[in-house]
């Protein structure tokens, strides 16, 4: 049986605050053989105790349950590496500017992993006044549509949602260079450098 918090996450994550098992103890009202207990999977935490312990060692509670620290290693945000994602069940779209742990409806979402468009989702751009028209010539069924586009450079990031029955089509300022998203919902991420 796989334990749902690790007494090694625990025990390292205390470590790392330079914290005994003591202080660890006092600040969650429990003993120190109970922490210990916790250390050496001799027991598990209540789950009660699972977010005032993640709050004492500084982590979120999925963090704690994982056993791996969410580390943004984008610090300058430069939005051109920027990670979608999309929540299969309820259609969310969310995105972060660096690594992170995203939830919706209960799962757990992977990052969006972009590729090259194929012929179904090409993307056609036009110049119009200051901004460009981009669309795709792409069925928009409620069952197979394209859900948004997004254009994200250094400093900017900007997304249109779509919705089904209507055109895959929208206009965006896109100024200096930077990458384009479309996302199809039966056949991922696509992307293309501008």
């Amino acid at each position: 049986m796989d334990h749902y918090v690790t007494g090694g996450t625990i025990r390292k994550l205390r470590e790392d605050m330079h914290m005994t098992q003591m202080q660890l103890a006092e600040q969650l009202n429990v003993s120190d053989k109970t922490v210990s207990k916790w250390e050496t999977c001799k027991g598990l935490p209540d789950i009660s105790l699972l977010e005032p312990l993640a709050k004492v060692l500084r982590v979120s509670v999925p963090e704690l349950l994982s056993g791996e620290q969410i580390i943004n290693q984008n610090r300058g945000a430069n939005l051109k590496r920027v990670s979608l994602y999309v929540c299969p069940v309820c259609g969310n779209i969310l995105c972060s500017s660096g690594n992170a742990l995203i939830s919706c409806c209960g799962i757990t979402l992977p990052p969006l992993e972009a590729e090259k468009p194929d012929l179904e989702h090409v993307l056609q751009l036009e110049p119009v006044e200051d901004e460009f028209f981009l669309s795709i010539p792409h069925e928009m069924t409620k069952q197979h549509y394209i859900s948004f586009m997004a254009f994200a450079s250094s400093g900017r990031f900007e997304l249109v949602k779509l919705y089904p029955e209507g055109n895959a089509e929208t206009r965006m300022p896109l100024r200096g260079g930077g990458i384009l998203y479309w996302y199809c919902n039966r056949h991922g991420l696509f992307s293309q450098r501008i």
